[in-house]
């Protein structure tokens, strides 16, 4: 039978958090207004922009201190809260657009996780200095961007500080805090593909020492692709106290539920997209799943940061976070083998029939993570020593379970028609994954300070315990990380640096070959930069560029591409990436402000145990990206409050998918030019603004994994904002 769209009936979970919502926020900003005093009215007649942190300065994540990003021996990019509010960046995959060495949206728009990969590799997803409870094969909670005060890339190996990472790198997002003075803004959005969205944040005191902030979201929104919803709702509560002024404890909290309606992945045939079809080209919405398929998501965080300064040279910081994600999707129809060829001659029957196939897959992830570390400030013989000694831990348990129905039913490419047969309910019969992971570090860092010049020394020691609760076998695993490095500050502001720095990642399983357990995969990087703050140009300049080239080598790999554990093979593969990186953040007089960066990343597969992917480069792993976005406030004159800005993104081609027996031809992404634009006018406490991304709605692949893998990348997307600060 027949499916036709069904019309969703409203969210009353969704109208109620609205509300709540609604009538928290408008109050407190109707009281502050009440309190206006005569020169603050005064005040307000000027017309201003407020986005004092667009440039970003300290390198929290990077170094889990207090250290400035100009000090700091490694490539490090920071997406502010105002550089997210300003380009209207909505997940994590478009924060990136305008930062080096990082690359998004290679899948396409996806409504569910944050597809990024930093120098050739998947990077592990952090939240609050904490691992963030990913599944087994995607590394991403899809927690909204929304929730957070900032995006930070930690560019190379990561693992002296964090443990268990990718060569590659680490990103880590720092959730909104509370202040001890009241503000706040509520917002409302609309824009293409039926997107609704109101969100608000506000944040103050509840006494004298105690304050306090509620972030909340509520997003509605059909996709590009036809016959595609989703809707999400997000709470994040905090709170502080301020016990003396040497202890404080900020409690931290998050809820999030997604519900996601149709295929939200392209998974189409070459033939129409990267290749000609004879019956014509596959338009971008084409959807060849079905509107039954369901992707259910709910997830939380609750957990504390606790800071006492015992004087002004030791400080002890401990935060924990207990966390449970859960994903389910009972229905899972796609486009999976591509067109019809009975024959098996190489040519489509038709270039028009398309085989089905149904995957279901459910998941569960149970998180506890602690990190706790002294801080030490101390000057000998004008030597200055930032030091920290820490140690953290983790215990995940991680139950996934699918089942697959191949080839269950057939669908016309061009026309169509969505039936459910009752039989495509396989459940979920077979295990996935069911492990219980413990992970803990000693980990100790030492930044010293001899006039202009400054030495990174940074060290670790990690021990893995991975239980399979299928099976009953343990695996552990050990290893020592470090990182040293140096840059010297000139007065100028130009500071040149060079560090060289480790990782590894556990690798489970037993080598085909030798039949000895696997060892953990090792990374290394040599990296040389330069970077510039500005502080020898006049005043009113505000800027951030960083230069850098590297190389990176990951050894002891058995598959290049991530799988379920235990992998199978023998442990002999070889990666190397190597590239230049510049970007630029920059904020001039309060009026311009600057994103831009180019990239240069070669990426190769030097050994394997499977020949084919000799020579080879990583998957979505483009060679050259640039990009740049300027933006510019009109502060006096009739154009007073109002603004525009425009940017334009490259993004060269990109291998799909690595080959090998079963995968003989190698599809290549499309490159891509994308043009931006925002529009927007501030008037005392409000913002109108309209931002569009790929304004052009240039049609393009990014990314073909097979003959039966093909996806188009983002296209136009249009959305007005009204916000009210306060």
């Amino acid at each position: 039978m027949a499916l036709n769209p069904i019309e969703r009936p409203l969210n009353t979970r969704a109208v109620l958090l609205a509300t709540t919502m609604l009538a928290a926020l408008i109050a407190p900003a109707a009281v502050a207004q009440e309190d206006t005093s005569e020169d603050e009215v005064a005040v307000q007649d000027t017309i201003y922009v407020i986005a004092p942190d667009f440039v970003p300065s300290e390198g929290q994540s990077a170094n889990k201190s207090d250290i400035a990003l100009i000090e700091t021996p490694q490539s490090v990019s920071v997406i502010t809260r105002d550089q997210i509010d300003l380009l209207n960046f909505i997940d994590a995959q478009q924060a990136v657009r305008y930062t080096s060495g990082v690359f998004g949206e290679n899948y396409g728009p996806d409504l569910r996780f944050d597809f990024v990969t930093v120098r050739g590799f998947t990077p592990k997803q952090y939240i609050d200095g904490l691992a963030a409870p990913v599944s087994t094969s995607i590394y991403s909670v899809g927690l909204d961007l929304y929730a957070f005060e900032s995006f930070d890339v930690l560019k190379g190996p990561s693992a002296a500080l964090y443990g268990n990472s990718p060569p590659g790198g680490l990103y880590n997002q720092t959730t909104r805090r509370p202040e001890d003075e009241f503000s706040g803004e509520l917002s409302a959005q609309y824009g293409t593909d039926n997107y609704k969205q109101v969100a608000g944040t506000f944040t103050g005191p509840l006494g004298d020492n105690v304050s306090f902030r509620l972030t909340g979201l509520v997003r509605d929104r059909d996709a590009e692709r036809d016959l595609v919803s989703a809707n999400r709702e997000l709470f994040a509560p905090a709170l502080k106290v301020d016990f003396t002024p040497d202890t404080e404890l900020t409690l931290l909290g998050y809820y999030q539920s997604d519900e996601v309606m149709g295929d939200t992945n392209g998974f189409l045939p070459v033939y129409g997209t990267l290749l000609p079809n004879p019956v014509g080209k596959i338009d971008p919405s084409t959807n060849l799943g079905n509107p039954n398929n369901r992707f259910d998501r709910e997830q939380w965080g609750l957990g504390y940061e606790f800071e006492h300064r015992f004087n002004e040279m030791v400080s002890f910081i401990s935060n924990s976070k207990l966390s449970d994600y859960d994903e389910d999707t009972p229905t899972g129809i796609y486009g999976s083998g591509g067109l019809i060829d009975n024959d098996f001659d190489g040519t489509p029957d038709d270039f028009r029939t398309v085989l089905q196939s149904n995957f279901t897959y459910r998941e569960s992830v149970e998180s506890f993570a602690t990190d706790n570390r002294f801080d030490i400030n101390l000057e000998t013989g004008g030597v200055t020593h930032d030091i920290i000694v820490g140690y953290d831990y983790r215990d995940v348990e991680n139950v996934a379970d699918f089942g697959f129905f191949y080839g269950t039913d057939t669908i016309d490419l061009f026309d169509p028609v969505y039936d459910y047969p009752a039989d495509l309910t396989p459940g979920y019969p077979s295990a996935f994954n069911n492990q219980t992971l413990q992970h803990s570090g000693l980990y100790a860092q030492d930044h010293i300070g001899i006039g202009n010049l400054f030495f990174t020394l940074s060290g670790r020691y990690d021990d893995v315990t991975i239980e399979n609760n299928a099976t009953g076998t343990e695996t552990q695993q050990d290893a020592f990380t470090y990182r040293v490095g140096a840059n010297y500050v000139f007065d100028s502001g130009i500071a040149p640096y060079i560090s060289y720095a480790t990782s590894f990642e556990p690798v489970i399983g037993t080598d085909s070959v030798t039949g000895n357990d696997f060892d953990p995969s090792e990374g290394e990087q040599i990296e040389a930069g330069v970077k510039f703050d500005a502080r020898g140009l006049p005043e009113g300049y505000e800027l951030l560029l960083t230069g850098a080239i590297y190389q990176i080598t990951q050894t002891n790999v058995v598959s290049t591409a991530p799988s379920v554990t235990p992998v199978f093979g023998t442990q002999t593969g070889e990666v190397e990436v190597q590239g230049a990186e510049i970007e630029l953040v920059s904020r001039i007089n309060d009026q311009l402000s600057i994103n831009a960066s180019y990239s240069y990343t070669d990426s190769e597969v030097v050994k394997s145990s499977t020949p084919q992917e000799v020579g080879a480069p990583l998957p979505v792993t483009p060679e050259n990206k640039a990009s740049i976005f300027a933006d510019y406030s009109f502060i006096d004159g009739p154009l007073a409050g109002f603004g525009i800005g425009a940017g334009v993104r490259y993004t060269s081609e990109s291998e799909g998918a690595l080959p090998g027996p079963f995968n003989p031809v190698i599809y290549t992404g499309e490159e891509s030019t994308l043009i931006d634009a925002i529009i927007r006018y501030d008037y005392e406490s409000w913002r109108f603004a309209i931002n569009g991304s790929n304004i052009l709605d240039e049609e393009y692949v990014a990314r073909c994994s097979g003959p039966a893998g093909c996806t188009y990348g983002a296209g136009r997307q249009v959305i007005a904002t009204v916000t009210r600060k306060f």
